[in-house]
């Protein structure tokens, strides 16, 4: 019966084109299906098609004994357990360029409906009320848009901005000066969008790191009358925060197209004149609908025709015997990535990798991806994974070098990472030690032996008599306990470093803190 493909969710008639026209394709559609029925003829389809309403869990992984290809139409994989694919060997893909377009489009359409009150208009005009005065909006002409995250939308959002004769200041981690001088925008760090902007919008994933992103805190170091669009992830903005900010007049209104908890219907937000609101519609078009259709549609014609897919979310198939030379190196390189971005206070602009000993011997590719991986996920969180990393970091303008040496460098194996910013290089070494894993044995030009995991604080300082005590006296009047702590130095009284261990996350202000004692140049926590 050739190729047996199953749709389990809606998607575009126009979208799924190509598999009905194609000859070795038998198309069968489940949308009606109950979740055990599913459970039942899974077994039967050698791909799976869906959206984000179906839940392709482990048990119906394991169930899918002859699927070899699932499809996600959308960008997120959220409902797809990427890990038990991976186990099964089962390739999933998805469309991370279908809704660029219509999310930007949207933003602005809720930039310019935000501007120009006409949300609220409309409503006036539908109570028989004719009011002029009141609905006076504001031009985009020579305002300033801030932009939180310059990937594939914020990017958009900055062109279609730029038409509007804005001036656009930009931040996002990964943007150099010569990639925002390209797209014809200012590159600031994010004090500088909160202090400059007019309006800002939001393009990053959510993360930890960009949870509550804009709170209390972010509201008062913006401009008076500043307006915020978020039409990225519910979750980015503190909403109950928000809501403060527009009752004291300190910002003008906003934009919600996702929010925290989804459906949003009962908030204090919704009462405010100053907010308009959408039920997260950024990808909701029949274009958009269509183009992430055909993405994966023509993505299973690749993968049936044994061309590689242009969209892998997960690690593509390995021959066992290379996986089991490589794998053990795997975790080594992504923590190490995790480790030398958390040092870096510049834009990335090249990352090189040094391969010695028997490492340098085996297929080193996969394992820079997962280097790269580790580097991303800081700021870019699950989205990045092996496949993309690579990808993603050329979008970025970041450059990856691989060196390979047969010298062993002291170690039986050792793996360097590099990254280079504009003004300077930062580098972390590892190795894996037989029957102990991973360990950290350098940071720059210090040597060390750090098992890399848990909470760790990296301390650079001036080699006197009595830091390293006055380290330990300091965590404790801060009730932190050290578990272990590495020391080296460049020469005597000069610079040094500790990488310490310690049981738990360290603060932002406790770092702030250190960093006022005499002796210390920086504070870094790392948590792995």
């Amino acid at each position: 019966m050739g190729f047996r493909v199953l749709i389990a969710d809606p998607l575009s008639e126009e979208g799924i084109a190509p598999l009905l026209e194609s000859d070795d394709i038998h198309l069968d559609l489940g949308t009606e299906w109950t979740n055990q029925e599913l459970l039942e003829r899974i077994s039967d389809y050698d791909a799976l098609l869906v959206r984000s309403q179906t839940q392709v869990t482990r048990d119906l992984i394991t169930k899918a004994t002859n699927l070899k290809i699932i499809g996600r139409a959308g960008v997120g994989v959220d409902n797809i357990d990427l890990d038990a694919a991976t186990e099964h060997g089962i390739i999933v893909i998805n469309a991370p360029n279908g809704n660029t377009n219509s999310a930007a489009e949207h933003t602005m359409a809720m930039m310019m409906a935000l501007s120009r009150k006409i949300p609220q208009a409309y409503l006036s005009l539908k109570n028989r009320q004719w009011d002029r005065k009141k609905y006076i909006g504001i031009e985009l002409k020579n305002k300033t848009l801030g932009i939180i995250g310059l990937g594939r939308i914020g990017a958009e959002v900055a062109y279609r901005a730029r038409g509007q004769r804005m001036n656009i200041i930009a931040y996002d981690p990964f943007l150099s000066e010569d990639h925002a001088n390209k797209l014809g925008i200012k590159k600031g760090n994010i004090e500088d969008v909160y202090q400059h902007a007019d309006f800002i919008t939001i393009h990053t994933p959510l993360l930890k790191e960009t949870r509550h992103l804009l709170n209390k805190q972010a509201f008062e170091a913006m401009k008076d009358g500043v307006q915020i669009i978020n039409c990225a992830r519910g979750g980015i903005i503190d909403e109950e925060a928000l809501y403060e900010a527009i009752q004291a007049k300190k910002v003008a209104g906003a934009a919600l197209d996702v929010f925290e908890e989804e459906p949003f219907y009962e908030h204090q937000l919704l009462e405010l004149p100053e907010v308009i609101a959408t039920p997260h519609l950024g990808a909701s078009t029949i274009e958009a609908q269509e183009s992430v259709a055909i993405d994966v549609s023509e993505d299973v014609i690749r993968y049936v025709h044994g061309e590689a897919v242009r969209n892998p979310v997960n690690l593509p198939s390995i021959p066992r015997e290379a996986l089991s030379e490589i794998e053990p190196y795997f975790l080594l390189a992504e923590k190490l990535g995790q480790f030398l971005i958390l040092l870096a206070d510049e834009p990335v602009e090249q990352i090189n990798l040094y391969y010695s000993g028997d490492v340098a011997k085996t297929k080193i590719g996969p394992i820079t991806r997962n280097a790269v991986k580790g580097l991303l996920t800081r700021h870019l969180g699950d989205h990045v994974n092996d496949v993309n990393a690579l990808y993603l970091a050329e979008k970025r303008g970041v450059t990856i070098h691989e060196n390979k040496t047969s010298s062993t460098q002291g170690f039986t194996n050792l793996i360097r990472v590099e990254i280079v910013t504009k003004s300077k290089k930062r580098s972390v070494a590892g190795t894996l030690l037989n029957g102990l894993g991973p360990r950290i044995v350098k940071v720059d030009h210090y040597s060390v032996d750090v098992t890399p995991k848990g909470h760790l604080l990296v301390i650079h300082h001036q080699d006197q008599p009595g830091v390293i005590g006055k380290m330990g006296s300091f965590l404790a009047t801060k009730h932190i306990n050290i578990a272990t702590m590495q020391v080296d130095r460049a020469d005597i009284g000069g610079n040094a470093i500790m990488v310490m261990t310690v049981d738990r996350h360290i603060e932002k202000n406790v770092l702030e803190a250190l960093k006022q004692l005499e002796e210390i140049h920086d504070a870094i926590s790392i948590d792995l």
